[in-house]
């Protein structure tokens, strides 16, 4: 039995990032760009007025001005500024030749086509300049920047409309067992939904994956290889839920050793004791248990940092903060449990409390959760205001003002 760090850095050992393709820029988002992006151009490209106001020349003083044009964003200037004349100016304007600054509206008056300053300028007031943004030839986003809305949004501003991102990874997922069936069929008696293989596909989703449904497979040695053999052919990754516990029928970890080799099949860890993680060739495949909260902490935990990482994510880890109990919280004994707790601000503070009971077949200890709180093991309840690390997994909330 592996610890949690071994069996991560057992995992984050085999992974490279896949290759490199060409997409949309415009639609690129959650992507993660496989090269650096240097600016092609100066942004602005010309001097631009930064407001509406008056474009003029400051070593006329404060004598008035002639209002000679105005100018709006998107047209030439197509004009130059002689002494004692003015150009009224929209904001984002060129500014024309010989204006070296511009005077914001509410700091001027105009009547009759002469404008009267009521305060002095110096140049370069209220002026933007060639390459104040982005200068061109600077990176504006090196290699491994996961593309979000800032960034979309520069690669528009760039006129950028075609960009080198890390592939998707493509993951196939099984569910196991003969007693678990489709959801919207009749259910037998004693038998389940098939709830894992659905909540494990919208997980590997929101890490930014393309998902393959491999369906159910029974109990069955022929089947269960034969379902193995197509994920692993058809996709980059394979994950499977169930099956790998120590019953007769627990099939998946003597398959994955038969066609693979398993780099370990219990962790030190709670819950998801028996996760397991293999390789098939340049294939990363991770068993998960069968219980639904155990196959989704475990996904978390352990599988959703490889597929970042496979996307070329710099920092596929969830972040880590330190959090202030505000519920009591039992630990395990002897592994250390990673228990879904509710994490919100509280002034300088972040307090988590449980979600309730942590058995791993309580799926409703999921909802509402933004965290997976770190317990040690130990035999004391930790108190109310004992301090543990979390990881946070959602957004969180200031409930009390600071």
């Amino acid at each position: 039995m592996v610890s949690v760090d071994e069996a991560q850095q057992m995992i984050m050992g085999r992974v490279v990032p896949l290759e490199a393709e060409e997409v949309d820029a415009l639609t690129a988002d959650g992507r993660v760009l496989a090269h650096v992006i240097q600016a092609p151009l100066n942004i602005p490209d010309v001097p631009k007025a930064a407001m509406d106001g008056y474009a003029l020349r400051t070593d006329d003083g404060l004598k008035p001005r002639r209002i000679v044009a105005e100018l709006t964003a998107g047209t030439a200037a197509g004009v130059s500024l002689e002494p004692g004349t003015a150009v009224r100016i929209m904001t984002g304007a060129p500014m024309p030749a010989g204006a070296d600054a511009m005077l914001p509206v509410e700091l001027a008056e105009e009547h009759a086509g002469w404008l009267t300053l009521h305060h002095t300028l110096q140049s370069g007031h209220h002026v933007h300049t060639v390459g104040q943004d982005a200068a061109q030839g600077a990176t504006i986003l090196p290699q491994g920047t996961v593309i979000g809305t800032p960034e979309l949004g520069l690669l528009a501003t760039f006129g950028l409309t075609r960009v080198q991102v890390y592939r998707r990874p493509r993951v196939a997922v099984l569910a196991t067992g003969d007693e678990v069936i489709e959801p919207g069929l009749p259910r037998p008696a004693g038998a389940v939904y098939d709830s894992n293989r659905y909540a494990l596909m919208a997980a590997l989703r929101e890490a930014g994956c393309e998902v393959l449904s491999l369906g159910i497979a029974p109990d069955d040695h022929a089947k269960q290889r034969e379902a193995l053999l197509y994920g692993l052919e058809a996709a980059d990754v394979l994950v499977t839920s169930g099956g790998v516990s120590m019953g007769s029928r627990d099939l998946i970890k003597p398959l994955l050793a038969e066609l693979g080799t398993v780099h370990f099949g219990r962790i030190a860890f709670k819950p998801g004791k028996p996760t397991t993680f293999a390789t098939v060739g340049s294939k990363l495949a991770f068993g998960l248990p069968g219980y639904p909260v155990s196959s989704l902490v475990s996904c978390e935990v352990f599988v959703r940092p490889a597929l970042r990482a496979l996307q070329g994510d710099p920092h596929p880890w969830r972040p880590r903060v330190r959090v202030r109990l505000s519920t009591p919280i039992r630990p395990s004994h002897d592994r250390p449990e990673y228990q879904r707790v509710t994490i919100r601000q509280e002034g300088l503070h972040l307090v988590a409390g449980t979600t309730g009971g942590q058995g791993s077949s309580r799926l409703m200890s999921l909802l509402g959760a933004n965290g997976l709180l770190l317990v040690p093991p130990g035999k004391a309840i930790y108190p109310v205001g004992t301090e543990l690390d979390a990881l946070l997994t959602a957004s969180f909330v200031a409930t009390k003002p600071a």
